[in-house]
């Protein structure tokens, strides 16, 4: 009894859903997804192409092309590694240039970084316990104590804490640089 309920219910339902799809395709039965073929034909216009033949020239050139990396993953941002032939000694064998350079290309060196202006260095210390020596700075007149390793503003690295210099690290170029101790800025002990 229960399967002849199913059936009966199976049945109302495919009737209905028949009535569905003759009622939404205008009584005209058609396919989802299978498109009216009289209107394509209606709204058909070919491209605007004088010679519509494929390029077999062009593409065995491009199935004979070998691709040949550089060493760049190309789902990176950072640059391609340098080696000795494409560095910056390269010569430029370009001819499509106005000019050609004679002889290999010669880059600029990175200027060292800069301390800034609102920080200064003004004196050093060790705690009697032989740990590494503390450097005593100001920024924006607010005293901080920092000790090889740490960083200041955000930006700079302190590698190395020496009797009358910093030595300091730019973490975005990575470039070092030393900073002398502020001798204006410097007070002797009480008495």
């Amino acid at each position: 009894m229960k399967q002849k309920k199913q059936l009966v219910i199976l049945g109302v339902l495919v009737v209905v859903a028949l009535l569905v799809w003759f009622g939404q395709s205008g009584g005209k039965p058609t396919i989802a997804g299978v498109v009216n073929p009289g209107f394509v034909a209606q709204n058909y216009q070919p491209l605007p192409v004088e010679n519509p033949e494929l390029h077999w020239g062009g593409i065995d050139h491009a199935r004979k092309t070998d691709y040949k990396s550089n060493g760049r993953n190309p789902f990176s941002l950072q640059a391609a590694p340098l080696d000795a032939a494409s560095g910056p000694n390269k010569i430029v064998e370009n001819t499509k240039l106005p000019y050609r350079p004679k002889g290999p290309l010669k880059e600029p060196p990175p200027q060292p970084p800069t301390w800034p202006g609102n920080v200064s260095f003004f004196g050093y210390g060790t705690v009697p316990n032989g740990t590494a020596r503390r450097a005593f700075l100001t920024v924006d007149g607010e005293v901080q104590v920092v000790g090889e390793g740490d960083t200041v503003l955000g930006r700079y690295r302190i590698v190395q804490v020496n009797n009358g210099n910093l030595e300091f690290q730019d973490i975005s170029t990575g470039l070092r640089n030393t900073k002398a101790l502020d001798a204006d800025k410097v007070t002797s002990p009480p008495a």
